[in-house]
């Protein structure tokens, strides 16, 4: 069932390790068919060097396990309730990362410092508040999605123009059009998470980047005017092969 997939979700977790964003197993990837209503993660707890295709896991979106012989990650949950939510995304990533999970760990949002940001992410990147106790007890990985989900509702923040969320004490979450676009923003984030802290470290009194210029990017690279790239091929195919 749904081979192909589970190939893809495969390839984009280790994707994790070799990008340094998962230290032990401190990560997942899913990607999901919206033909059929289901989605392939990582199985939890599973070392990325044991890993195979055939060890991916597929959920539906109530988040019953259709078919594997592991349990899924720990935050399918998550996955299931973003899914339902951000109805245009097709993959979702979970990390750690050290320089990203830092500015979580900081309860702050990344502000746009420069045009690296911008060419991926329109303003900064959201800290969501912690869950209550209530909570964390009643169903932690679900409503760890809900609130991301309720956030960027309450935010008005486009989650394609954002794709990506830092959960305050906890995390980062990101997410594109399949899982190799969301392994892909996940990279982006840690790398703009160092580059905006060390930015900060030179100018304490640092501001975010004009507005203009943050427009200028961000809209260079996406939307309907967009000029970025070669006629026909995918932006983010031609920097893999740059």
């Amino acid at each position: 069932m749904l081979e192909q997939l589970k190939k893809e979700v495969y390839e984009a977790n280790m994707l994790l390790p070799k990008h340094g964003l998962v230290t032990f197993t401190w990560g997942n990837v899913s990607g999901i068919d919206r033909e059929s209503g289901l989605f392939v993660i990582k199985p939890s707890g599973v070392e990325y060097d044991l890993l195979t295709p055939d060890d991916m896991v597929v959920v539906d979106l109530d988040g019953n396990k259709v078919e594997g012989r592991y349990n899924p990650s720990s935050d399918t949950p998550t996955h299931v309730v973003l899914y339902n939510r951000f109805p245009k995304i097709g993959g979702v990533v979970h990390t750690h990362s050290a320089w990203a999970t830092s500015w979580a760990q900081a309860g702050r949002d990344i502000p746009c410092y420069g045009t690296t940001h911008a060419d991926y992410i329109y303003g900064e990147i959201p800290c969501v508040r912690n869950l209550t106790k209530e909570e964390i007890e009643e169903a932690y990985e679900k409503n760890t999605g809900v609130l991301i989900a309720d956030e960027f509702e309450r935010m008005q923040k486009d989650y394609i123009a954002v794709p990506a969320v830092l959960c305050k004490n906890h995390g980062v979450f990101t997410w594109g059009k399949d899982a190799h676009e969301a392994v892909h923003n996940a990279v982006v984030v840690e790398e703009v998470a160092k580059m905006a802290a060390r930015c900060e470290l030179i100018n304490p009194q640092v501001q975010p980047a004009p507005q203009e210029l943050q427009d200028k990017h961000y809209y260079r690279k996406h939307g309907a005017n967009a000029y970025y790239g070669q006629p026909g091929k995918n932006n983010k195919e031609e920097e893999r092969s740059c």
